[in-house]
């Protein structure tokens, strides 16, 4: 039997860890936002580095990042939830710090403020879901981690606008943009510690046996590593296509990305609770049908070359976003729902993990599948998606 939730405001900001977590929230996007976008012009304008050194570090803080996640899932499974977000937020800070006092032609103090960054975004997402999770339960949960994913976005959104139209001030606005990012991190982390939250922690054997064994959860895990190509289909497989293959205005591409982030920010809660009338399992298989039509339809948009090329491509991204949006409501409650209470930090860290890999490793596949034509690019996301969507309503 399933449920349904309604979507109450005043509930779901309480559901959502309380009017300042969800201010912490939208100034930690907001500030985001304002940087992470342009941390590579930051390296080659301001830092006077290379563009191969700049990228090295950055996919360096990332890696590390990751390695860092087990540790965050250990922390949160020893009861700690708003401590755990609002380090995530701190080490940010440090990050920041730190790139602000790289003198210009130093690649090793930029490596260093990328490994900080890096390892605040790889912690944050874990440590959010599980701090959600103590607070709100079934399907209002659920909503309350579509809406946090909503208001990141909108935020994340004003934070990039704001940044493209201070950018024509050169290395000065990069600079001051960098120094903003701090205090907005600065800000959330002491947000998000005042809500002083905690969870009792399973901590004996006996309790860890009523809450059962931990789930392996290989198909999911598995699975979302492919699902969450999705996320850099807007940002760097259509660009792409776009360009390179249709020739199309760079117009289209920003008016897709645009697109795309209006409809996540506008339909992640509505669209999720719609989802509560299903299986969890079966919204993220449902996911993963929809983005693979939406890859057909790219293929098949593809074929019509320039002049109809570009337009039917923005047509089928809509598709696609909706797939996105099935997706990010359904794989993180998935999750949550099915880990047990004295795992549910691990749990969420290995999934995390899974999520973080497939993003480190999907721009280096789309631009490897990208030359060889649109049958190899988009057949290929299409069949393996496929493919895991159907080992995700298999596994038990």
């Amino acid at each position: 039997m399933t449920t349904t939730t309604k979507i109450r405001p005043r509930a779901l900001v309480r559901a959502s860890g309380g009017p300042r977590y969800a201010l912490a929230l939208a100034v930690d996007a907001l500030g985001t936002g304002l940087l992470r976008p342009f941390l590579l012009l930051y390296g080659v304008t301001v830092l006077e580095l290379s563009a191969p050194a700049t990228g090295t570090a950055m996919t360096a803080g990332v890696v590390a990042g990751l390695v860092c996640v087990p540790a965050v899932g250990r922390w949160l499974d020893r009861g700690a939830r708003s401590t755990v977000v609002a380090a995530s937020m701190l080490v940010r800070v440090l990050g920041v710090a730190l790139l602000l006092a790289t003198p210009a032609g130093h690649v090793w103090p930029f490596a260093a403020a990328a490994l900080f960054l890096g390892i605040g975004n790889q912690s944050w997402p874990a440590a959010h879901a599980a701090l959600v999770a103590t607070v709100a339960h079934g399907r209002e949960r659920d909503t309350a981690l579509a809406a946090a994913r909503a208001l990141r976005n909108a935020a994340l959104g004003v934070g990039a606008l704001i940044a493209t139209v201070i950018l024509a001030g050169g290395t000065t606005a990069l600079r001051a943009l960098a120094a903003v990012t701090g205090l907005a991190y600065l800000g959330a982390a002491s947000l998000a510690w005042s809500v002083q939250l905690r969870a009792h922690p399973v901590g004996s054997p006996s309790e860890e046996a009523a809450t059962g064994p931990t789930p392996r959860m290989r198909a999911v895990l598995a699975a979302n590593v492919i699902y969450v190509f999705c996320l850099n289909v807007p940002e760097i497989a259509l660009p792409l296509v776009l360009v390179t293959q249709l020739h199309a205005s760079p117009v289209w591409s920003a008016a897709i990305f645009v697109a795309n982030t209006v409809l996540v920010v506008t339909l992640q809660v509505p669209v999720t609770v719609l989802l509560s009338r299903v299986r969890r399992r079966t919204a993220l298989a449902l996911a993963g049908v929809l983005l693979t039509a939406s890859y057909l339809g790219f293929l098949a948009a593809t074929s019509l070359g320039h002049g109809w090329g570009a337009p039917a491509v923005a047509a089928v991204s809509v598709v696609c976003t909706i797939g996105e949006i099935v997706y990010a409501g359904s794989a993180t409650a998935l999750v949550t729902h099915l880990a047990p209470a004295h795992a549910l930090g691990r749990v969420l860290a290995r999934f995390e993990l899974s999520t973080g890999f497939g993003l480190a490793v999907s721009p280096a596949a789309i631009t490897a599948l990208a030359p060889h034509g649109p049958a190899a690019l988009w057949g290929s996301l299409a069949v393996t998606t496929l493919l895991s969507a159907a080992a995700v309503a298999a596994e038990s």
